[in-house]
C-alpha cells in the first residue's frame, strides 16, 4: 500500500500538535511541582527540662602484689572482708554491694638493663571491685567521702566519681523531643505571619541527638552528651521540621 503525500503532511501535523501539547504539559507540571517544592519551610524546635537523678553509683577497685597467686588472692579476700564491712557500718545493704570477678597475671622479670623479659614470673598481679547502687543518693555521695577510712586499713585502692542517674530518662526524653517538635511549629508559624501565609502539616522530621548535661551547662555535642556527675541535670532535645506553607 502506498502512502499518499496529503498522508504524510497530516500524519506530521499530527506529530507536531502531540510534541506541543506534551511539552505544554511536562512544563507545566515541572512548574507546579517546583510551586510545591518552594511552598515549604524548614525549622529548627528545642526543648529542655529539669531533671533531678534519682540512683547513685559507685565503684572502688583494689589491688595487690604478691610472689605467688595464692597470696595474691589471699591478700584480696581480706580487702574484700574490710570493703564489705565499711559498706555495711555505713548503712548499705549486703544487697546492694556488687563484687567482681578477681582480675590476676604474672609480671615476669626483665633482663638487667632491658625491657626484654625473662621467663620468671617476679610476682602477680591481682585487681577486683566492688561497686554499690542505691535510690539514696546523699547516703552514698557521704560514704564515698570516707574512702580514707579504707586506705586507713591498708587497703589499696581506687575510688571512682560516684555516677548519679535518672530511672525514667526514656521516657523523659519522649516528653521533650514532643516539646522540641511543638517549638518547631511555633518558630515556623512566627516566620510565615508576616507574608500571610498559614502553615499546614508536617512533611519531614528529623530528631537530633540528646544532650543531657548539668542544670546550668551549654555545652553541646554533635555526638551527644550524657552526664552521669552532677545530681541536677536537664535533657535537651532538637528537632528539625519540614512544613508545608499555606
Amino acid at each position: 500500500m502506498q502512502i499518499k503525500d496529503y498522508q504524510i503532511v497530516v500524519l506530521g501535523i499530527m506529530i507536531a500538535i502531540g510534541s506541543v501539547l506534551s511539552t505544554y504539559i511536562l512544563s507545566n507540571a515541572v512548574v507546579e511541582f517546583q510551586k510545591l517544592q518552594n511552598q515549604t519551610i524548614r525549622v529548627t524546635g528545642s526543648a529542655s527540662q529539669a531533671v533531678t537523678s534519682d540512683t547513685a553509683s559507685w565503684t572502688i577497685s583494689y589491688s595487690t602484689q604478691k610472689p605467688s597467686l595464692k597470696e595474691s588472692y589471699k591478700q584480696l579476700e581480706n580487702d574484700s572482708i574490710k570493703v564489705k564491712e565499711f559498706f555495711e557500718s555505713n548503712g548499705i545493704n549486703s544487697n546492694d554491694i556488687e563484687f567482681s570477678v578477681i582480675n590476676s597475671y604474672p609480671q615476669y622479670k626483665k633482663f638487667p638493663g632491658s625491657y626484654n623479659t625473662t621467663n620468671e614470673i617476679e610476682y602477680y598481679n591481682a585487681s577486683q571491685s566492688a561497686t554499690v547502687k542505691s535510690s539514696d543518693i546523699n547516703k552514698i555521695t557521704e560514704i564515698s567521702k570516707k574512702v580514707n577510712l579504707l586506705v586507713n586499713q591498708d587497703v589499696n585502692l581506687e575510688s571512682r566519681s560516684v555516677q548519679y542517674y535518672v530511672s525514667n530518662l526514656n521516657d523523659i526524653k519522649i516528653k521533650v523531643a514532643a516539646e522540641a517538635a511543638k517549638n518547631a511549629k511555633e518558630r515556623a508559624k512566627s516566620l510565615v505571619k508576616g507574608t500571610n501565609g498559614r502553615i499546614g502539616v508536617m512533611t519531614s522530621a528529623k530528631l537530633g541527638v540528646f544532650q543531657i548535661v548539668p542544670i546550668d551547662s551549654t555545652e553541646v555535642n554533635d555526638y551527644g552528651i550524657n552526664d552521669t556527675s552532677s545530681i541536677e541535670k536537664k535533657v535537651v532535645s532538637t528537632v528539625s521540621a519540614t512544613f508545608l506553607v499555606k
